[in-house]
């Protein structure tokens, strides 16, 4: 049976990570509920593939928009952070990502994959999960897609603005219009 994540407590993850500097480190779920900040946490298949890397960079040149917002954007794999930081280093002409503005986590045992629900256990990999993860930790938005199709940088960006604005949003919803009154 498939547990319920959407308005439940997401599920907490300590991931060894590449930082946007190139360095290594935590991408931490609990650290960022503690200094109140939305997340943004996605999974992607693998590195040095073809759909991943337009997400990713599509991600970074767009997150001063989501910072504004007070979100954070975690991106992770089932690859090492090894794997991640070779990955960065590339230019983005030559098939890397290049310098990207936020971390990407390694869950090179599959444990967070699994607990989200993304895992495709026989052949270790994520599908693309996208995740909106409250300041107070409740998991208010999840879209898992084929991995055959990237995610719309826009549509997170305005789904994260509806959860934000308080009210009720009706369908095709944009920051600026009216919500919906009881």
């Amino acid at each position: 049976m498939v547990e319920r994540l959407v308005s439940a407590k997401a599920p907490l993850f300590n991931l060894d990570s590449v930082d946007a500097d190139g360095s290594f480190g935590k991408a931490n779920l609990e650290e960022n509920i503690k200094a109140g900040k939305w997340t943004i946490f996605f999974f992607y298949p693998m590195d040095f593939t073809f759909v991943c890397p337009t997400e990713i960079t599509a991600f970074s040149d767009r997150y001063d928009e989501f910072k504004a917002l007070g979100a954070d954007i975690i991106g992770c794999s089932c690859d090492t952070i090894y794997t991640h930081q070779a990955w960065m280093k590339t230019s983005r002409r030559e098939g890397g990502i290049g310098k990207i503005n936020f971390s990407l986590a390694a869950d090179h045992t599959h444990e967070v994959a699994e607990k989200y629900g993304v895992l495709i256990p026989e052949e270790g990999v994520a599908l693309r999960g996208l995740f909106i993860i409250s300041p107070e930790g409740d998991l208010r938005y999840s879209v898992v897609n084929d991995n055959n199709i990237g995610r719309d940088v826009d549509e997170t960006l305005r789904v994260l603005q509806a959860l934000q604005s308080g009210g009720l949003c009706p369908a095709n919803w944009h920051p600026g219009d009216e919500t919906l009154h009881v």
